[in-house]
C-alpha cells in the first residue's frame, strides 16, 4: 500500500491529473514501466497517454522495449498517444504498427495502399484482388495517419507539410478505392479522373473531413460514350462506397462530390466537353471560386489535366461575366450571415473562423487573378503570401491574418486527432483545454494561455476579414510614405467594381480627397473607412454612400464631435453608411443639417416625437422671431427637416411600418402648417393694425387628412373663415385671402429645406372657385352644387390648424354630405364607378405602364381608397365605426361591421400597405417621388433592396408586386364594380 501512494504521488508530480488512477494503471497491467513514466512528462495528456501506452503494453509486451531502444519511436508514440484516443485504440488493434514510427520517412503513399487492397501500382489502371480489401485500405491508411501525426505532434513537420501530405495520402486513398471499384464494375470502355476540390485539391487537408470531389469522363476510342458513362458513374459510386462503407475497421471519410455541375439533381460524372458546357453558359461566381482549389488526384491523371487546364481558362475570367459584381456581394452577404449564426466556440464558420479568412482570400484572387498570374495558387496561406508581395493585402494584415490562420489549422488538427472526428468546436471542459494547450507548448497555465491566444487570433481574424477587401485601396490613394508594395489604380478599380462600385474612379477620388495627408482628421478616416467601405457596399448604392460620406465630412470635418463620434460609436458610423448608402433623400437633408448625425446614436434617438412635444417647439420658433415671419417659418421648416430625417432614418431602419410613417408625417406637416399659419397671422395683423377680423381654420384634405402623407406629399387644404361678430365682411374676407397667401408664400420660398406645398384645388368650383370662403358660404355651396365626387373628398377631411372651433364647426357640417343618413342613391353609387372608369382610362401619365403604376394602376392605391370611400358614402350615415379620414381604419371597421368579408379587407390591406411602400421607398431611394415600380432593372433592384429583398431580389419584388395588386384588383372588381 505504501508503494501505491509513493507512485501517485510521483506521478502527480509529473503532471498526471489523477495520479493515484495513474498508479493503479501501471499495476494492473504487469508490464514494467517505471522508466517510461518521465517521457510523458511533456505530453499533451499524461493521463491520456499513460491508459493507451498500458493497454498496447498487455496487448504487447514487447513494445516498452521498443520504446527503450529507440528515442525517436518512444517520442513520437508518446506525443500521439498523450493526443489522439482514437489513434491509441487503433495501435491496441495492430500494435504492429508501432514499428512505422520508427522509420524517418515512409514511401510513396499510393504504392501502398494500391498493395493493401492487392492492386498492382505499376498497372495502368490497377485492380484491387485483395480478400478484404476494404478493411485492409483501412488499416494501411490510418498506419500512415499514425506516423504523419507523430511526426506533426513531435515538431517534425511543419503546418503546410502536414496539410500536403494528408491531401496526398486521401488522393491515394481515392485510387486504391477506384481500384477496388474496377474489380467490382470493370472500366475496359471508359476514360475516368477524379479531381480533387476544396481542401484536398489545395492539399490543405485537415485530419478528418468530407474530400470533395469531382468526376470527369472520357469513352475511349471507339466506345458508345452513352454506355461510358454509365460505366463511369456505376465506377464513381463503388468508389465513393470503398470510403464511406462502415467495416470492422470503421470507414475512411465520405466522397463528396456536391461542387459538380448542378449540385446534387445534376448527373454524378460528365464528359469534359459536358463540364465546360455548363461552365461556359450557366456556372454562378461561386462555382468558380470552388475551382480555384481544382487538382487532378486519382484515375487518369492526362485526363484530370486536360480538365484543370481547360476550367483555369473559366476561373481566370469570372471577374469579366455578368453578375460577376451581384455575385459576389451576395456571396459575401451569405458568409457573413452564416458567420453571426454560429457560435464564437466553432473555429470553422464562427467570427474570425477559418471561413473568414478563406473566403476572403479566394474572393480577391478571382478579382485580381485574372491580370496577375502570380496570384494562382490553390493553398490559402500561400495564396495570401501572394497578395501581400503583390499589395493586393497589406504586410501587416497578411501576416496577421496568416498567423490566425496557421493557429486555428493547428488548434482544428488536435481537435480532430482527439477521437478521429470531424469537428470544429472548441470544448468548454477545463481538461479538454487544458490538452489543446500543452499540445501547443503552453505549460505553466495551459487553459488560460490557450483561451487567450484563441481569443486574440479570432478576433484579429474577424478584425482583418472586414478590412482587407478595404485597408489596400486606402493606401492606393493616401500618397503618403510607405515601404510596402502598394494596389495599382488598375487593381484599385477591379476591387471596387467587384464590391460594387459603379463608379470605380470616382470612389478612388473621394477616398483621395478624405485621406489624404498627415491631419488629424485624415487618420482617423482612415481608421474609419475601411469598415465604412464595407458598410457601403452593404447597401443598394455604394457610390452615393461614399459621396455622401465625403459631403458630410467636407461640412463637418472640422467639428470636433463628428469623426470622434463614428469612430467611438460603432452604431452611429454602421447606420449612417447605411442611410447614405440607401437613401438620397435623407442625404440630401442630412447635407443640410449635417449635425443631426447625433440622432443615428440609437434606436431611442430615432423613436418618433410626439405631437405636443413638436408643437411646443414650433411654436416658440415663431414666438422668438415675433415681426419676422420669414425668418419664423425658415426656423420652423429646419426643425421639419431634422424632423423628416428622423422619421426617413427611422423607416430605412425597419424602426416604423408605413402606417406610423403616415401619421408621423401629417402630424408635422400639421404643426408646421400652423406655425406658418401663426407667422402669417402675426404679419397680416401688423399691416393692418388692429385685431384681425375674422377667425381662420386650415381643413386638411387627401392624404393629409387621412393621416397618409408620404415623403413626396402636397398638402391638399381648405382654408375657412368666420368674420369676427361687427366685423364686415368684405375686411374679413381680404384678411383672410392675407392669410391664406402670405402662408403658401412663407412655406414655399427657396430655402435649403424641403418646401411644403400648399395645394387648395379641392375646394369647391376648384382652381376656379374663391381661395377661401366663409361657413356660410361651404354650407350654401354644398346644399346647391355639391356633386359625389366633392362628398367623396371630403370623406378625408379633418381639422388642421387654425381655429379649432370654426375647424370642428366645419367639420360638423360637412358630415351630413360625406355621411348621409340614408346612404348614397344608386345613381349616385353609379356615377362614382363611372368616374373611377374614366379616371383609369384618362388620367394614366402618356407612356405608363398600368401594371406598374402604383397610384393608378389595377390594384394601387387609387383602387383600394374608392372601395374604402364607396363603402363610407354607402353605410356611415347608419355606422358610426365608418367614419374616419384613414382608409386602412375604414377597411378595417367595414370588416368589423360585416361590410366587407375578412379575406378582402386583409388582401386591400396587404395592397395599400405594399404600394405605400414602394412610393415611400423611390422618393427616399431617388430623392425625387415617382409613382411606378421603375421599369430600368438597376433602379427596381435599388428600390427592391431598401424594402429589404436580397440583392439578387429584384424579380422576387416585382412579382409580389404583381401578386398583390392583382389580388387586390379582383377584391376591386368584385366589391366595387360588383362584377
Amino acid at each position: 500500500m505504501p508503494r501505491i501512494e509513493s507512485t501517485a504521488a510521483r506521478l502527480a508530480k509529473l503532471g498526471f491529473a489523477d495520479g493515484a488512477r495513474a498508479a493503479h494503471l501501471v499495476r494492473q497491467s504487469g508490464v514494467e514501466l517505471d522508466d517510461l513514466l518521465e517521457g510523458l512528462v511533456n505530453v499533451a495528456d499524461p493521463d491520456l497517454a499513460l491508459a493507451s501506452l498500458t493497454r498496447l503494453a498487455e496487448r504487447d509486451p514487447g513494445v516498452p522495449a521498443l520504446l527503450r531502444a529507440d528515442g525517436r519511436l518512444n517520442a513520437r508514440l508518446l506525443a500521439v498517444l498523450g493526443v489522439s484516443d482514437a489513434l491509441g485504440e487503433h495501435l491496441v488493434r495492430h500494435p504492429g504498427q508501432v514499428g512505422l514510427l520508427a522509420i524517418p520517412e515512409l514511401g510513396e503513399a499510393r504504392a501502398e495502399l494500391l498493395r493493401a487492397v492487392g492492386a498492382d501500382p505499376t498497372a495502368a489502371e490497377p485492380r484491387a484482388e485483395a480478400a478484404d480489401a476494404l478493411v485492409a485500405l483501412r488499416i494501411a491508411y490510418r498506419g500512415r495517419l499514425l506516423h504523419l501525426a507523430a511526426r506533426d505532434l513531435n515538431g517534425e513537420a511543419t503546418l503546410g507539410e502536414v496539410t500536403s501530405e494528408l491531401s496526398d495520402l486521401a488522393g491515394a486513398a481515392l485510387e486504391a478505392a477506384l481500384a477496388i471499384a474496377r474489380a467490382e464494375t470493370g472500366s475496359d470502355d471508359v476514360r475516368f479522373a477524379v479531381i480533387g476540390m476544396g481542401k484536398c485539391g489545395a492539399r490543405e487537408l485537415n485530419y478528418i473531413s468530407d474530400v470533395d470531389v469531382i468526376f470527369v469522363a472520357e469513352p475511349r476510342d471507339g466506345a458508345d460514350e452513352t454506355k461510358a458513362l454509365r460505366t463511369a458513374t456505376r465506377l464513381a459510386q463503388a468508389m465513393m462506397r470503398a470510403c464511406s462503407t462502415a467495416t470492422s475497421e470503421g470507414s475512411l471519410w465520405e466522397v463528396d462530390a456536391g461542387l459538380r455541375p448542378e449540385g446534387r439533381l445534376g448527373p454524378l460524372v460528365r464528359t469534359l466537353a459536358s463540364h465546360l458546357a455548363y461552365y461556359r453558359r450557366w456556372a454562378k461566381t461561386w462555382e468558380f471560386q470552388a475551382l480555384l482549389k481544382a487538382r487532378p488526384v486519382a484515375g487518369d491523371m492526362e485526363l484530370g489535366a486536360a480538365y484543370v487546364e481547360a476550367v483555369n481558362e473559366l476561373v481566370w475570367s469570372a471577374a469579366t461575366r455578368e453578375n460577376f459584381v451581384e455575385d459576389v456581394q451576395a456571396m459575401r452577404r451569405r458568409v457573413e450571415a452564416h458567420v453571426r449564426a454560429e457560435g464564437e466556440r466553432q473555429i470553422k464558420l464562427g467570427p474570425g473562423g477559418l471561413r473568414d479568412i478563406e473566403f476572403a482570400v479566394q474572393l480577391l484572387q478571382l478579382v485580381h487573378g485574372r491580370l496577375d498570374p502570380l496570384l494562382r495558387r490553390r493553398a490559402t496561406l500561400p495564396a495570401l503570401a501572394a497578395l501581400s508581395r503583390g499589395g493586393y493585402v497589406g504586410r501587416d494584415d497578411s501576416r496577421g491574418m496568416a498567423e490566425a490562420y496557421a493557429f486555428l489549422r493547428k488548434v482544428e488538427h488536435l481537435l480532430q486527432l482527439h477521437r478521429l472526428r470531424r469537428t470544429h468546436v472548441l470544448p468548454s471542459g477545463a481538461d479538454d483545454l487544458r490538452r489543446l494547450g500543452r499540445a501547443l507548448g503552453m505549460h505553466a497555465d495551459p487553459v488560460g494561455e490557450f483561451t487567450a491566444r484563441w481569443r486574440r487570433h479570432a478576433m484579429e481574424a474577424r478584425r482583418l476579414h472586414e478590412k482587407l477587401f478595404y485597408r489596400p485601396l486606402l493606401h492606393a490613394v493616401a500618397r503618403l510614405p510607405d515601404t510596402e508594395a502598394r494596389l495599382s489604380t488598375t487593381a484599385a478599380v477591379a476591387r471596387l467594381q467587384a464590391l460594387g462600385y459603379v463608379d470605380p474612379n470616382g470612389a478612388l477620388r473621394h477616398l483621395a480627397a478624405l485621406t489624404s495627408g498627415v491631419s488629424r482628421r485624415a487618420a482617423i478616416q482612415r481608421t474609419l473607412l475601411p469598415v465604412m467601405l464595407g458598410w457601403f457596399a452593404d447597401t443598394p448604392d455604394p457610390d452615393a454612400g461614399l459621396l455622401g460620406f465625403r459631403q458630410v465630412s467636407d461640412k463637418l470635418g472640422a467639428t470636433p464631435w463628428y469623426l470622434r463620434l463614428l469612430r467611438d460609436e460603432t452604431a452611429v458610423a454602421a447606420r449612417m453608411a447605411r442611410v447614405l448608402g440607401s437613401s438620397r433623400y435623407a442625404t440630401g437633408l442630412l447635407m443640410h443639417a449635417p449635425e443631426a448625425v447625433a440622432l443615428l446614436g440609437s434606436d431611442e434617438d430615432l423613436a418618433v416625437r410626439s405631437a405636443e412635444s413638436l408643437r411646443g417647439e414650433a411654436s416658440a420658433a415663431v414666438s422668438r422671431h415675433d415681426g419676422d415671419a420669414e425668418t419664423a417659418v425658415a426656423s420652423v421648416r429646419a426643425l421639419r427637416r431634422r424632423e423628416l430625417f428622423r422619421i426617413a432614418v427611422a423607416d430605412i431602419s425597419g424602426l416604423v411600418d408605413i402606417e406610423q410613417v403616415g401619421v408621423a408625417l401629417s402630424s408635422l406637416n400639421d404643426i408646421t402648417i400652423q406655425a406658418a399659419l401663426d407667422a402669417a397671422a402675426s404679419k397680416v395683423r401688423a399691416e393692418l393694425g388692429a385685431d384681425l377680423p375674422t377667425r381662420f381654420a386650415v381643413i386638411a384634405m387627401g392624404r393629409l387628412g387621412g393621416l397618409e402623407s408620404s415623403y413626396a406629399s402636397d398638402a391638399d387644404v381648405m382654408f375657412v373663415h368666420s368674420p369676427e361678430p361687427g366685423a364686415a365682411e368684405d375686411d374679413a374676407t381680404r384678411a383672410a385671402f392675407a392669410i391664406a397667401n402670405e402662408l403658401r408664400r412663407l412655406l414655399a420660398l427657396p430655402a435649403p429645406d424641403p418646401p411644403l406645398l400648399i395645394d387648395p384645388d379641392l375646394r369647391p368650383e376648384g382652381r376656379q372657385g374663391p381661395l377661401v370662403r366663409t361657413l356660410a358660404s361651404f354650407r350654401a355651396y354644398y346644399a346647391r352644387w355639391s356633386s359625389p365626387w366633392e362628398s367623396q373628398a371630403l370623406l378625408r377631411a379633418r381639422f388642421s390648424a387654425g381655429d379649432p372651433d370654426l375647424g370642428s364647426a366645419f367639420v360638423s357640417m360637412i358630415d351630413e354630405l360625406r355621411y348621409p343618413a340614408a346612404g348614397l342613391p344608386e345613381d349616385s353609387v353609379r356615377e362614382i364607378r363611372r368616374l373611377k372608369a374614366r379616371m383609369e382610362a384618362e388620367r394614366l401619365p402618356r407612356g405608363a405602364d398600368p401594371a406598374l403604376h402604383t397610384k393608378l394602376g389595377p390594384g394601387g392605391l387609387s383602387d383600394v381608397e374608392w372601395v374604402a370611400q364607396l363603402l363610407q358614402l354607402r353605410f356611415a350615415g347608419s355606422v358610426p365605426s365608418l367614419r374616419t379620414t384613414r382608409t386602412l381604419d375604414a377597411l378595417r371597421a367595414a370588416e368589423r361591421e360585416g361590410l366587407l368579408a375578412a379575406p378582402d379587407e386583409v388582401v386591400l390591406g396587404e395592397a395599400w400597405r405594399f404600394v405605400s411602400r414602394i412610393r415611400d421607398a423611390i422618393m427616399l431611394v431617388k430623392g425625387r417621388p415617382g409613382d411606378s415600380v421603375p421599369a430600368v432593372a438597376r433602379e427596381r433592384r435599388l428600390i427592391a433592396q431598401t424594402l429589404g429583398y436580397p440583392l439578387d431580389g429584384s424579380e422576387d419584388f416585382l412579382d409580389d408586386y404583381r401578386r398583390v395588386t392583382r389580388r387586390a384588383r379582383q377584391v376591386v372588381d368584385r366589391v366595387f364594380y360588383g362584377s
